[in-house]
């Protein structure tokens, strides 16, 4: 976290955090040491587990407002929450790059009801010899006919990815959830060359499927997370051409901050920022 020292907040300061498994279990533990009171919404059950106990933190399980849609339940929870007399002083937007739903919900609705709001922004990472597609569209004009392309961006996608490289021999790593493999199945993609495992962490699996399918090229997200670097090192080592799908741009009401700013931003200001 760069040693970065958070002052002590304002009396009963609460923030909600909204994130994944990537940077928010050491931003809750930054915010908690520094005394903040916390609540941090997650996806999933599983996700939760990367969170510690805390006697001031509560995790919460489930997609915002789930049956009404991300904004009104972005809404809902402000309102409880200044109606139990316990208002965020932040809410802090620490989502995936590519979660533009809940990320243009969140910025739409803090503004619309005076709720200060913090976008932490990942960094851009460089790798040499990478190729940055503005959208998938394009992706076919970097594919050569029967080339062996891994798609490592998810499984909502792989359609637009399939279909905009009709040229490429498509193979895919996705999270083993049964939506996903759904999804993978429907673009046509034969089983034999879709992988539904977890992220190693280390790149083992990846590495190994590269060298099993003997990959020329892998598609991944422009994130500027662990997944993407880990990328950059697998595609380095084994000679690789990697494409990075670019990110979305942040939403224009959220102010979009890096970590060391978002935290120094956190320690010097008061209750309503």
């Amino acid at each position: 976290m760069g040693g970065t020292i958070l002052k002590h907040p304002p009396c009963g300061g609460r923030i909600w955090l909204i994130a994944g498994t990537g940077e928010g279990p050491p931003l809750a533990q930054q915010l908690l040491a520094g005394g903040w009171r916390l609540k941090v919404s997650l996806v999933s059950r599983a996700a939760s587990l990367a969170y510690g106990p805390h006697p001031h933190q509560e995790l919460a399980v489930g997609a915002i407002g789930a049956s009404g849609g991300p904004e009104a339940g972005v809404a809902a929870e402000l309102v409880e929450a200044r109606r139990r007399g316990e208002p965020y002083t932040w809410v802090i937007d620490a989502t995936h790059p590519f979660a533009t739903r809940i990320s243009a919900a969140l910025a739409l609705t803090c503004t619309a009801q005076g709720q200060p709001l913090l976008r932490l922004k990942r960094p851009d990472l460089s790798g040499a010899g990478a190729v940055v597609l503005g959208d998938l569209a394009s992706l076919g004009l970097h594919c050569r006919p029967g080339e062996r392309l891994l798609l490592a961006i998810g499984a909502r996608r792989l359609g637009e990815a399939v279909a905009a490289a009709p040229q490429a021999l498509h193979h895919a790593r996705l999270l083993p959830h049964g939506e996903a493999l759904v999804l993978a199945l429907a673009t046509g993609i034969p089983a034999q060359r879709l992988a539904p495992l977890r992220p190693s962490g280390d790149g083992r699996i990846e590495r190994a499927l590269c060298r099993h399918w003997a990959i020329d090229a892998v598609l991944c997200r422009r994130s500027g997370g662990a997944n993407e670097a880990q990328w950059h090192r697998i595609c380095a080592e084994l000679g690789l051409r990697l494409l990075l799908l670019e990110r979305p741009p942040e939403p224009g009401q959220a102010e979009a901050l890096p970590l060391r700013d978002l935290l120094q931003r956190l320690g010097q200001s008061g209750p309503h920022g």
